[in-house]
């Protein structure tokens, strides 16, 4: 039974429980992908019906997560089947559990206020706005924010972070960036914000059926 309760996995080499960073990164994409859509429809088409059901599933993904156990959660389990034959990335469980503890506590909070309340309001937004930055910061560049601010919480260092962020290093010349590939992002940037400027009137023009538009330019 304790093998059940138990938050994480006992892996030889490692003298703390740990987690598959490989599967919860997927994982996170997996929630990502449906929680923009669901954001999404309920911006610009006003219904709320399918976050709601999102809110409901990520809530109880969340519970077994956090009180049963990680290898029973449903999302956690469609990760490890994606990235089953990549070789594992092990990362502590301690601070992925205070992670997904403020993961817990949003998706509660969002429960009461769409679910129960069946309202919206600047909360509500904002918070959807973090659960976004978290799940794709945790997907697209490995970095789970939660875990971060577990050693500011506890005032100790977690242990076995993913690519090893936690641990302080130099860097490697090919992880140096220098002045002028910092000015070809600026101007990158610039570059699309002038495009908003000039384009806009273009841009905003429904398409047409390019087959008319074949059709026309023959004549």
């Amino acid at each position: 039974m304790s093998k059940v309760r138990q938050f994480g996995e006992t892996v030889e080499g490692y003298n703390i429980p740990v987690l598959n960073e490989r599967e919860i990164r997927a994982t996170a994409g997996i929630l990502f992908l449906f929680a923009f859509i669901a954001i999404m429809m309920a911006i610009f088409k006003g219904s709320f019906v399918m976050l709601k059901y999102f809110i409901l599933g990520f809530l109880l993904d969340f519970i077994i997560r956090l009180f049963i156990s990680p290898k029973f959660s449903p999302t956690l389990v469609m990760g490890r089947l994606i990235v089953s034959r990549q070789t594992p990335e092990y990362v502590g469980a301690t601070q992925k559990k205070f992670a997904w503890v403020i993961g817990l506590a949003l998706a509660i909070i969002m429960f009461a206020l769409i679910v129960i309340l069946n309202s919206y309001s600047v909360i509500t937004g904002l918070i959807c706005l973090i659960c976004l930055i978290f799940l794709f910061f945790e997907s697209a560049f490995g970095i789970c924010l939660g875990c971060l601010t577990y050693g500011w919480f506890y005032g100790k260092k977690a242990q076995y972070c993913p690519g090893e962020i936690c641990d302080l290093k130099n860097k490697d010349d090919i992880q140096k960036t220098s002045f002028m590939q910092l000015l070809i992002v600026i101007l990158f940037i610039a570059f699309i914000v002038a495009s908003v400027f000039l384009f806009k009137d273009t841009f905003s023009e429904a398409p047409r059926d390019l087959w008319e538009i074949l059709r026309e330019a023959r004549g």
